[in-house]
């Protein structure tokens, strides 16, 4: 983590490009069968998705990874709040980005807005994630 933290301060921001194998593999690790995740012809013909859905885990999963890659050994995840507010599809070119709200140097408590956003600036998945620092700048 570098520089210390600054209520304003935007994280870098990663990038995510799903593509069918990803989602496959993260549905079966969480024992998701529901046919709109693997079954195109299903999703697009019978639930008139226009292609593979993305599972809403997914989503916060990255969410919590763009903080925590920020953390790095300084410091954990608390907490984390998302909701999922669009569809996502395999192909789609998906955002995360995080911005400290609130940052308290004696305990070391810190507050995010992190938020997933598709090609069009569209929030699909916002939220907010807490954490505390290992040791609290003086």
């Amino acid at each position: 983590m570098n520089p210390l933290p600054e209520v304003g301060a935007v994280l870098p921001q990663r990038e995510f490009r799903p593509d069918n194998v990803q989602l496959m593999l993260y549905n079966a690790a969480l024992w998701n069968g529901h046919r709109i995740h693997f079954d195109l012809p299903y999703a697009t013909d019978v639930e008139g998705y226009p292609g593979l859905v993305l599972a809403g885990p997914m989503l916060g999963d990255w969410l919590h990874q763009v903080v925590d890659e920020w953390l790095g050994d300084a410091g954990v995840i608390t907490s984390v709040s998302y909701s999922n507010r669009g569809a996502t599809y395999v192909g789609d070119t998906l955002t995360a980005s995080a911005t400290i709200t609130a940052y308290d140097a004696d305990t070391g408590d810190l507050t995010f807005d992190v938020a997933i956003c598709n090609a069009a600036g569209d929030v699909v998945a916002p939220g907010t994630l807490g954490a505390r620092l290992f040791t609290a700048a003086a």
